[in-house]
């Protein structure tokens, strides 16, 4: 026997679960319906996620400049002394 994870859009929840409901007793054992915690938390988890990991990458790479924050915070202070 073999376990198949379907995310789901909302809409078309019901519609699947008719699908697989036609068939349960003869090709599906068992149907279990679980919501992403994650997705309860954040509705953007997944989206975040990827732009976190691509920011990190770009830092890594050097694609994205990063700034000292004690030599940010001295240009700071010396313009505000003006």
């Amino acid at each position: 026997m073999q376990t198949i994870q379907l995310q789901v859009k909302d809409a078309y929840a019901q519609n699947i679960l008719d699908m697989l409901g036609s068939v349960k007793d003869i090709m599906i054992e068992s149907i279990e319906i679980t919501k992403d915690k994650n997705l309860e938390i954040d509705s953007y988890f997944y989206e975040r996620r990827e732009e976190l990991h691509q920011l990190r990458d770009d830092i890594k790479s050097g694609k994205m400049e990063m700034y000292d924050f004690n030599d940010s915070m001295d240009e700071l202070l010396e313009e505000l002394q003006k």
